[in-house]
């Protein structure tokens, strides 16, 4: 699977209408008690083809028309993947030699591959989580040191 860029076109006007109309579409079918469903493809041609999809890959087919339905371009990475330090540093929109630096700090586990260092989708994800509850937790703190002075923040 690609892993795309930040660099990756937003979506057009036609395609984010696209996507709002199938995404409303399909989310209709997402209410079954059924692990799949039937969908039908047309191709170049006219033709019909029916094809079974599993109802998880459905949810995250309306996730991605939803996104792109609002603009956003999309990307999906599988999550047992393993990154390059650039896709990595992209994940978490920092650079690449901050990146590299948290690597060799030992924030976030790597290995090597010859010389080029890959790491775990998971990994990245945790640091990020980790590093968004210490932030959420030290606003937080901030906020109650400010009502405690009686700052304006009340």
């Amino acid at each position: 699977m690609t892993i795309l860029s930040p660099a990756h076109p937003l979506p057009t006007a036609e395609e984010i209408a696209i996507a709002r109309e199938s995404g409303r579409a399909l989310s209709a079918f997402l209410q079954t008690r059924a692990d799949t469903q039937m969908i039908e493809i047309f191709d170049d041609k006219g033709a019909s083809h029916s094809v079974r999809i599993p109802v998880s890959a459905l949810r995250l087919l309306v996730d991605v028309l939803t996104e792109i339905g609002v603009g956003n371009a999309v990307s999906i990475i599988p999550i047992h993947a393993e990154l390059t330090t650039q896709d990595a540093a992209d994940v978490l929109s920092v650079s690449r030699p901050f990146l590299v630096q948290l690597l060799e700090r030992g924030e976030i586990p790597f290995h090597k591959i010859g010389t080029h260092r890959r790491v775990r989708y998971q990994d990245v994800i945790a640091y990020k989580e980790r590093i968004d509850a210490e932030r959420s937790n030290a606003l937080d703190a901030l906020a109650e040191q400010a009502q405690a002075l009686k700052m304006g923040y009340e």
